[in-house]
């Protein structure tokens, strides 16, 4: 079963705002087995909406369009769907009186207008989809097998609505197949190293499992999809797939994404070990210190970052001696054990994690290359560095090192 996409709107082809409306629907109908088969995004034009919906209903069984749907002008989806279907708008009771409660509780300050009160303007031919938290009604017309929802576009009421109508109104009306994903996240190998290593795995998969790499800074994904009519069986097909695919890179993988993500998995480990973390970061800005944190209970082994971006911050904060840093240079494998050490004596935890390096785009205190990384972490036994070479964009060597300091800290805290 297939679904379509459409997203209304200047604001999103001007790049004021991020289509993230998108990434949610995908999701949520992927999960009862609907395919995205196209995602478009396109003007507050009338021409080009009727062209959007006509292509559509060739290709799909279910159109999602989401915004277009306020008071003003220049919103004109509904007008626009009563010209497609041939339709006029009509006054929904239900709607005028939601309007007027949420105005009458939230919005005491601004009368209600006629404007307001023409949200509550439907095709006469649309279900009206109940969106208590605004005032714009998603609707939901249906025509020669195809559904059309139109749905508001800001974020909090699409995806109300979404879960409390949508997804079961799909789930009630439509045969839909089994689609299962399960994702293997790895970490410390490249993408054509990874595919190398499991040619003979991946060539031999069944003809309903596909495989997909999705690499991303320091990480790959493997994504097993399959679809089919019986949920056991797929369920149990990839399960022995994986089994097969672990012994091949075993040491790379961090578990899966449907499980537990790398931060996780160090944040498990410092928990049920009893030990305690502390950061010292430079070019990372105090982002491995906000992944893990992000984290709910991070409290427990997370005690404090220093985030000594300048040289002399290094110095005053963190002591890292002067002359280590004259003798070294401030992105040096000697200056990352001082910070690490120190931070760790600092916030008086067992372990700690420092980073120093040039991410660019000039070189700034140090004479290092631009890529160059030094990770250090200190242990209850000792400290050690790590040097590497992260590439020449200034993000992509940040999350690369962030990245690279969770393994690390992996690898480290599983030895005990």
């Amino acid at each position: 079963m297939l679904a379509e996409i459409i997203t209304i709107g200047d604001e999103i082809l001007i790049g004021q705002i991020v289509d993230t409306n998108s990434v949610f629907i995908s999701k949520e109908l992927n999960k009862i087995g609907v395919s995205v088969y196209q995602i478009t995004s396109i003007q507050d034009d009338k021409e080009h909406i009727l062209q959007a919906l006509e292509d559509a209903k060739k290709r799909v069984q279910v159109v999602i369009i989401t915004g277009g749907l306020g008071p003003t002008k220049d919103d004109i989806t509904k007008h626009t769907l009563c010209e497609f279907f041939n339709d006029t708008l009509v006054e929904d009771t239900g709607v005028l009186a939601h309007v007027e409660e949420l105005f009458k509780k939230y919005i005491t300050s601004t009368p209600i207008s006629d404007i307001n009160k023409k949200q509550a303007l439907v095709p006469s031919k649309a279900t009206v989809l109940h969106n208590a938290f605004g005032t714009a009604p998603g609707m939901w017309i249906q025509e020669n097998g195809v559904a059309f929802v139109s749905l508001p576009g800001v974020p909090y009421e699409m995806k109300n609505l979404m879960t409390d109508k949508v997804i079961p109104k799909i789930i009630s009306d439509f045969n839909r197949p089994f689609i299962l994903h399960r994702t293997v996240v790895t970490y410390g190998l490249g993408e054509s190293a990874i595919a190398e290593k499991i040619e003979d795995w991946e060539n031999n998969l069944p003809a309903f499992i596909k495989l997909a790499y999705l690499p991303n800074l320091g990480k790959v994904r493997l994504r097993l999809s399959a679809k089919g009519s019986n949920k056991q069986e797929l369920e149990e097909a990839v399960e022995a797939e994986l089994k097969k695919l672990y012994p091949l890179i075993g040491d790379i993988v961090y578990g899966t994404e449907d499980e537990e993500t790398l931060e996780q998995v160090v944040a498990k480990l410092f928990t049920e070990k009893n030990l305690t973390l502390s950061t010292a970061e430079s070019f990372t800005g105090g982002k491995i210190a906000e992944q893990l944190t992000a984290l709910p209970g991070a409290s427990a082994y997370f005690k404090g970052s220093v985030v000594s971006y300048a040289t002399e911050a290094k110095i005053n904060v963190l002591k890292v001696p002067r002359d280590v840093i004259v003798t070294y240079s401030v992105v040096s494998a000697e200056v990352a054990m001082e910070m690490a050490e120190n931070v760790r004596h600092l916030f008086k935890t067992h372990y700690a994690i420092a980073t120093t390096g040039n991410a660019g785009p000039t070189k700034g205190d140090s004479d290092a290359e631009i890529g160059t990384v030094f990770i250090a972490i200190a242990t209850p036994s000792g400290v050690y560095a790590h040097e590497f070479n992260m590439g020449n964009h200034r993000e992509r060597i940040v999350e690369k090192s962030v990245n690279k300091a969770l393994e690390l800290l992996q690898k480290e805290i599983s030895k005990i």
